[in-house]
């Protein structure tokens, strides 16, 4: 019987000390960008002035965070434009790369796999302006599709600029826009599923289906279950450019989101306390949503986003 011996750490990082050399010029960045501007959070407790500094803002509490608690009209309908985009996008969007990635894995020739991902990961490199401006020309009033019907005498769509129908047309785009380039790593877990369970499948009978059910599916739902963990900690940010970008053609009331309610509230109107209070509620909603749900991993006997185990 083996017995593996752990290095002591000390050893270790004598081992490893060109790595760890290496690494702390994006160590050092993520800490200066990332968790000094957390600091930033306490004018959510002060009435901030821009041009009195943090410092010398006067302390209000949670003066600031009345406008969440005390039910104010706007961030209740920008609450609710949040939660039903953001259960949208995790209904609907979440399992489409999966599927993606399934098709991409059935197809037999590489040649033929490799030009269909070419094609579904363009988008994803494309700006949110252009992905805006490519619906503008294909589902605008003046856009391709309409003039296409008019030119056979039918009627056209009002597509975009219609309140009702624009949370299907976020949705919609940001399945074009990323859905293809989020196939990566679920395509990466399928490569490591053993080929050898599909042939014992095979010779006891199990068809297509089956083989979809009992092996592909387990073999990646440790990705799937950590990918939705990370999808749950930012359940309430639902794209601040894209919709910023389209907020005046269908108005606030369809269109307002918490990001887009913190900017037009704190950078527009300078009310940077209050508009702190709801990032900061937003942040910590998201991190309860990490823990929550990597509780329920643990419970279901899925690792999750870190190992309940002892190091």
């Amino acid at each position: 019987m083996s017995v593996t011996h752990r290095m002591p750490r000390r050893g270790a990082l004598r081992r490893d000390r060109f790595l760890l050399w290496l690494g702390l010029p994006g160590l050092a960045v993520i800490v200066l960008f990332h968790y000094v501007p957390l600091l930033g959070n306490v004018i959510a407790f002060k009435d901030y002035q821009p041009f009195i500094g943090i410092l010398e803002s006067p302390w209000v509490g949670l003066e600031n965070f009345r406008v969440i608690f005390n039910g104010d009209p706007d961030f209740l309908n920008a609450l609710a434009n949040t939660l039903i985009i953001s259960f949208i996008q995790v209904v609907l969007v979440f399992p489409v790369p999966i599927a993606l990635a399934l098709l991409l894995n059935s197809l037999l020739s590489e040649r033929l796999k490799r030009a269909v991902q070419s094609v579904l990961y363009l988008p994803h490199f494309m700006s949110w302006v252009i992905v805006v401006a490519v619906f503008q020309q294909m589902l605008g009033n003046a856009g391709l599709l309409n003039t296409w019907l008019r030119a056979r005498g039918l009627e056209g769509f009002q597509i975009i600029g219609d309140p009702s129908l624009f949370k299907a047309l976020i949705t919609s785009q940001v399945i074009w826009k990323d859905a293809g380039w989020g196939t990566i790593l679920f395509l990466a877990a399928l490569s490591r599923v053993d080929l050898h369970l599909y042939e014992a499948a095979a010779v006891d009978g199990a068809s297509r289906g089956r083989q979809l059910w009992h092996i592909t599916l387990p073999g990646i739902r440790g990705v799937i279950v950590l990918l939705l963990i990370l999808k749950l900690g930012d359940v309430l940010t639902v794209g601040f450019e894209q919709i910023i970008l389209q907020q005046r053609a269908v108005g606030l009331e369809a269109s307002e989101v918490l990001d887009t309610y913190v900017y037009t509230n704190g950078v527009l109107g300078g009310n940077w306390g209050v508009s702190a209070a709801v990032g900061l509620v937003k942040g910590l909603v998201g991190v309860a949503m990490v823990l929550g749900a990597n509780k329920i991993a643990h419970m279901l006997g899925e690792r999750g986003v870190y190992s309940k185990e002892a190091r």
